[in-house]
């Protein structure tokens, strides 16, 4: 039986007491959803332009239209299947652009800050192994975490039921003793149906753009202002 998920409110900051392991999104939550928006909206279609003989908004056009035919699949997702689709070397043209790839503002201290405490740490992530690994070896960050998991690994998406009992069965955590942090919603209410106790979003996961308004999750701008010494000091403030 699944346990009902405990009440969010905008405002509610975690207990770090209550909490023993932390599931955290990479793209938009560790790291700065810039790169991806920049590799995808920008990079890509010129490619594709270019290898096309395309005008770069006819590029993105279609573009926009492929993506959006498979959004919420693990299709998205999956850097071999835009490979295929688009007939490009998309591995290569993201190790090329690599040195965009940074970390969300103050996400490593917050990691490093978490792990110091002793909780179950680990990363939970859509992207597709060879996304992963680029990521992992130009910023080094595996080693912070006591698992990676990528859903291609389960052949569902985060956004899945079928993804939350796969990762249940590999990962044995508490739910309701469970602290996951996402920057998609759709993610973040399969997190929830699935019970999981301390949901929160994050509402500016691209540095560059303006913050989401975000209303069904409690959300922040970026994953520090869940820092456990912030949170202690907000409670007693409250």
């Amino acid at each position: 039986m699944i346990p009902a998920a405990m009440p969010t409110s905008p405002s509610r900051m975690p207990d770090w007491r209550r909490i023993d392991t932390v599931l955290l999104d990479m793209d938009g939550t560790l790291l700065d959803l810039k790169f991806d928006n920049t590799f995808w909206g920008e990079i890509v279609p010129a490619k594709l332009a270019t290898e096309r003989g395309l005008e770069l908004e006819a590029a993105k056009t279609h573009l926009r239209a492929a993506y959006a035919a498979k959004q919420g699949t693990l299709d998205w997702y999956c850097l071999d299947y835009w490979s295929r689709e688009l007939e490009l070397d998309l591995e290569t043209l993201k190790r090329e652009a690599r040195e965009l790839i940074e970390w969300h503002p103050e996400a490593e201290r917050f990691v490093l800050t978490v792990r110091s405490l002793g909780k179950r740490l680990a990363l939970v992530t859509n992207a597709h192994t060879t996304t992963l690994a680029i990521k992992d070896e130009h910023l080094d960050f595996r080693g912070h975490f006591d698992a990676v998991y990528s859903s291609h690994a389960f052949g569902s998406p985060k956004e899945s039921a079928p993804f939350w009992r796969a990762l249940l069965e590999a990962e044995r955590f508490e739910r309701e003793r469970t602290l996951f942090v996402d920057d998609s919603l759709p993610v973040l209410r399969a997190a929830r149906d699935f019970g999981i106790g301390w949901i929160y979003a994050i509402a500016r996961p691209d540095s560059s753009q303006p913050r989401r308004e975000i209303a069904e999750f409690p959300a922040v701008n970026s994953i520090d202002e869940l820092m456990p010494e912030v949170a202690i000091e907000r409670r007693n403030c409250s």
